[in-house]
């Protein structure tokens, strides 16, 4: 069975991402409005790979990856097509960042503290099954990280076990541990790492660093 995946977004989440499904063997589809973006990108993906609208890379894609701005989202969406992504698998790795200034090195959000941009989204597009993936990490770190520590954990959150259960398949594949913290509420604390993790980077310009939970045996 061929493995496919479309990409809703072409910045530099989006391209890791991609470059990731192709390293192991997926199809990929990136959707965008201007399809001469990535023309020197693709010179060097190889194949497997090609840009499409966002339609045609929702339907395209037995799994698909958000990756846009938050506050872009919907927007890309809409675009993308409900019916496209019914009842499919969507890796949500958005989060709510506005566009004022960091404060002191911490992002400013749009959101409400009790309430997240992956509830707003899975409440709007109820049939799609949403999973919060890749949302505390930078995008150099994505796919196959390495940290002598360990593998780093990423946090995850949805609606729907078996998209979850799909999504954890790519993590582990991607190199990642994977703790799942439930449903869509979850995501009210998952979206918030992204401030913390940046809060180094922004403070020190350190960006080589991610989440790791540990368990006592006791």
């Amino acid at each position: 069975m061929r493995k496919r995946v479309g990409i809703l977004g072409t910045g530099s989440v989006g391209r890791v991402l991609a470059s990731g499904f192709l390293k192991y063997g997926y199809e990929v589809r990136i959707g965008t409005r201007d399809r001469h973006r990535l023309d020197d990108w693709l010179e060097k993906a190889g194949d497997g790979v090609a840009v499409c609208s966002f339609e045609e890379a929702a339907h395209f894609g037995d799994l698909v990856v958000l990756a846009v701005k938050g506050s872009a989202v919907e927007f890309v969406l809409d675009l993308a097509g409900g019916a496209n992504l019914h009842e499919k698998t969507v890796i949500d790795t958005c989060n709510p960042i506005s566009d004022e200034d960091p404060e002191n090195g911490v992002l400013r959000f749009f959101t409400k503290p009790n309430y997240s941009l992956m509830e707003h989204l899975q409440e709007k597009y109820s049939r799609i099954h949403f999973v919060k993936a890749f949302s505390s990490i930078g995008n150099a770190l994505m796919v196959n990280p390495y940290f002598e520590e360990g593998k780093p954990t990423m946090f995850i959150c949805g609606n729907n076990e078996q998209a979850k259960q799909q999504v954890t398949e790519v993590l582990h594949l991607f190199g990642w541990d994977v703790e799942d913290m439930g449903k869509v509420e979850a995501a009210r604390a998952i979206e918030p790492l992204c401030i913390l993790w940046c809060i180094p980077g922004f403070l020190k310009n350190e960006w080589n660093h991610a989440f790791k939970m540990l368990k006592s045996e006791a």
